[in-house]
């Protein structure tokens, strides 16, 4: 899967992200601060699959689309969390698919390549991790605690993420299990920041439009 550019601007906010290493952030969440102009990526909250000097991928948490999965991958349906639908992953390859899930039990691990876990599920970082959508479901059916399925997904290609991050155009933040099952993905942005223990919680105040303020 190629990785593919794309350059949404921001303001100059490169403070709240020069703590983190960002040699280091698969797994971890990038939030789109909220002046961040691209309309692909606004209020985006980006769940890193990947990241070396090679580029870096990764799957947009709060996009549901009407599809339902049932529609497009019948066999996979009922691992589904709620909602049942299809996510928009990112503007890249909107016609193919990535299954991200959730296994119990496998939190306190964090390598990405580590080989435990059930078959036809690759550990990206703690309980989260890709899943083999050729596979059987039957095989991931009794391990697995909630499944999204993703059409496209978010790419850039080398040294690019770092120069958005130094734009200020994202937060880096750590993620949790749950952030790939919300049930309210449309919420997501506004949770994750809230749950920051620093002044990133207050940017959960801003307004949708801040011309009605």
């Amino acid at each position: 899967m190629g990785l593919v550019f794309h350059s949404p601007s921001g303001p100059d906010m490169g403070d709240h992200v020069a703590m983190t290493e960002v040699s280091s952030l698969t797994g971890r969440l990038l939030v789109a601060t909220p002046a961040l102009a691209d309309p692909n990526f606004d209020r985006a909250v980006v769940l890193l699959l990947d990241h070396d000097e090679e580029g870096s991928l990764g799957v947009v948490l709060n996009r549901p689309t009407p599809v339902g999965v049932g529609d497009i991958l019948e066999s996979w349906a009922e691992l589904a969390g709620e909602p049942g639908v299809v996510f928009q992953g990112g503007p890249v390859s909107l016609d193919s698919a990535l299954g991200v899930a959730v296994v119990p039990g496998e939190s306190g691990r964090s390598s990405a390549r580590s080989e435990d876990g059930p078959l036809g599920w690759r550990r990206v970082h703690g309980a989260i991790g890709l899943v083999d959508l050729e596979a059987p479901p039957e095989l991931l059916a009794a391990a697995v605690g909630s499944l999204r399925i993703f059409a496209g997904y978010a790419g850039w290609g080398p040294g690019q993420l770092e120069d958005e991050l130094a734009e200020g155009a994202w937060y880096v933040v750590e993620s949790e299990p749950g952030d790939v099952s919300s049930p309210a993905p449309e919420r997501l942005w506004r949770a994750v920041l809230r749950r920051q223990r620093s002044e990133l919680a207050m940017v959960a105040t801003y307004p949708d439009d801040p011309s009605l303020n």
